[in-house]
């Protein structure tokens, strides 16, 4: 401590004689807020907003649209030959059961006949259809089960 200041003190008292004795800068006008720590600059008519750069930005990046193309006439769906035999016959000889198919061979038939005729495979307008042939096939392959388990 020099003369009972600290050096603190004796430093920062140096530096405000060293700053009052220098020229006085020309005094630039910035737009200051008194109790603000940084000043702001007003923004000036002539720019466009960062988001909007940003977005042409990354727009300038896009591929030019092209025209789209005139919607086709969509055409009716055809129904699948498959679909149209509904009759308990037709369709048990779609499933092509035999009296001497075991229990396994009869789930395979009934998977395979599933994928070709579920419902959900189909469009909507046929689903009736395909449900009818699944329900039919269910109970024959079931039926067949059903005598397999009784012999």
């Amino acid at each position: 401590m020099l003369f009972g200041k600290s050096l603190f003190q004796s430093v920062v008292e140096r530096l405000a004689e060293e700053a009052a004795e220098a020229d006085p800068s020309p005094v630039v006008s910035a737009y200051r807020v008194t109790g603000l720590s940084s000043g702001f600059v007003a923004e000036s008519v002539h720019h466009a907003p960062a988001e909007a750069f940003r977005l042409d930005a990354y727009l300038a990046l896009m591929p030019e649209p092209t025209p789209a193309a005139a919607p086709e006439a969509e055409m009716a769906p055809v129904i699948p030959q498959h679909l149209t035999r509904l009759s308990i016959e037709e369709i048990a000889e779609d499933l092509d059961l035999k009296p001497d198919h075991g229990r396994d061979a009869l789930a395979e038939k009934r998977r395979a006949f599933a994928r070709l005729n579920h419902p959900d495979s189909h469009h909507p307008d046929f689903r009736h259809q395909a449900t009818t042939r699944m329900k039919i096939a269910n109970l024959l392959v079931d039926e067949a089960i059903r005598r397999l388990a009784l012999a």
